[in-house]
C-alpha cells in the first residue's frame, strides 16, 4: 500500500525499538480519537433537528461500530464526543453524562463481543451496541422529558436502528475490507492485542 502513494514502508513495531514506534502508535491513536470526538460532536450538531428529544435519528451514532475494528480511539472519540454534543442539546447535565456514559458502554462492549472478527460476533456488537444505548438514552429521556418509559425506549430504539444497525453496519463492513483500515487497525491494536 505504502508503494501506491509512493512513500517508504512503514517498520514493524518491536520492543527492541527503544519506544520510538510506541510514541507515534500513541500520536495515531490520540489524532485518531479527537477525529471521532469532533466527527461525533459536529454530526450531532449539525443534524440537531434529528439528533435531540424521544424520537431521534442520531446519524453520528454509524460510527459507534467501528469500535469493533478500530477499538479504544473510537470508543474513546465517541464518548467525548457524546459528553461535547449533547451539552448543546440543552437537558443539561444528565444527558451529558448519560449520553457519554452510554456511548462508552456499548462501545466498549461491542468491542469486547467482537474480538474473534467475525461477521457473526461483529453483528452481535452491533445488536449490544443498539441494546445499550437504547436502555440508557432511553431511560433518562423517559425521566428528562417526563414520558412513559416505553415511548422513550422506543423512540431510542427505532433511531438506534437506523443509525447504528443499518447505517453503522454498512460503514463497518465497507471499512473492514478497506486496505486503510487494515493499516490503521494493525498500529492501533496490534500492540493491545498483543498484551491478551
Amino acid at each position: 500500500m505504502a508503494r501506491e502513494w509512493d512513500l517508504p514502508p512503514v517498520a514493524r513495531k518491536t520492543p527492541a525499538s527503544g519506544g520510538k514506534q510506541l510514541r507515534s502508535r500513541s500520536t495515531i491513536r490520540v489524532t485518531l480519537t479527537a477525529v471521532f470526538a469532533a466527527l461525533y460532536a459536529v454530526g450531532v450538531i449539525f443534524l440537531a433537528p434529528i439528533s435531540f428529544q424521544a424520537f431521534q435519528v442520531r446519524i453520528a451514532d454509524a460510527l459507534l461500530p467501528l469500535s469493533i475494528l478500530l477499538g479504544w480511539p473510537v470508543v474513546l472519540g465517541v464518548t467525548i464526543g457524546a459528553f461535547v454534543a449533547n451539552f448543546f442539546g440543552g437537558l443539561g447535565p444528565v444527558d451529558m453524562i448519560g449520553g457519554a456514559v452510554a456511548n462508552f458502554v456499548a462501545t466498549l462492549a461491542a468491542w469486547m463481543i467482537a474480538r474473534r472478527r467475525n461477521r457473526i460476533t461483529a453483528l452481535a456488537g452491533v445488536a449490544a451496541e443498539i441494546i445499550i444505548v437504547t436502555l440508557v438514552v432511553g431511560t433518562y429521556l423517559s425521566y428528562l422529558l417526563a414520558l412513559p418509559i416505553g415511548v422513550g425506549l422506543l423512540g431510542v430504539f427505532l433511531g438506534s436502528v437506523i443509525a447504528i444497525g443499518l447505517l453503522g453496519s454498512i460503514l463497518l463492513f465497507a471499512l473492514s475490507s478497506s486496505h486503510v483500515t487494515s493499516h490503521l487497525h494493525s498500529v492501533i491494536l496490534d500492540q493491545t492485542e498483543n498484551k491478551t
